[in-house]
């Protein structure tokens, strides 16, 4: 897979993230070294869900899907098989 949406979760700030990267493995040490302002105060993040997608555009569609639903709700249907 070329294209990889996420979500990460913050125990110290007790909140998700939601993204998407070619790179995963960079984009975690990118956030976990706080070069994203917005979530600088989250450190240290860790990835709780991944999916990869040939394209840009699918991974960008997933974003937004689980943004819209909000990133606990979506993991929590996906952990009841909704």
């Amino acid at each position: 897979m070329k294209f990889i949406a996420y979500i990460l979760f913050s125990e110290s700030a007790a909140k998700y993230y939601t993204g998407h990267t070619h790179d995963l493995a960079n984009r975690l040490a990118e956030h976990n070294q706080g070069e994203t302002p917005s979530i600088k105060m989250g450190i240290p993040w860790r990835v709780v869900w991944k999916a990869g997608f040939l394209t840009r555009a699918e991974a960008m569609k997933m974003e937004v899907h689980i943004k819209k639903r909000g990133a606990k709700r979506f993991l929590t249907d996906l952990s009841r098989g909704a």
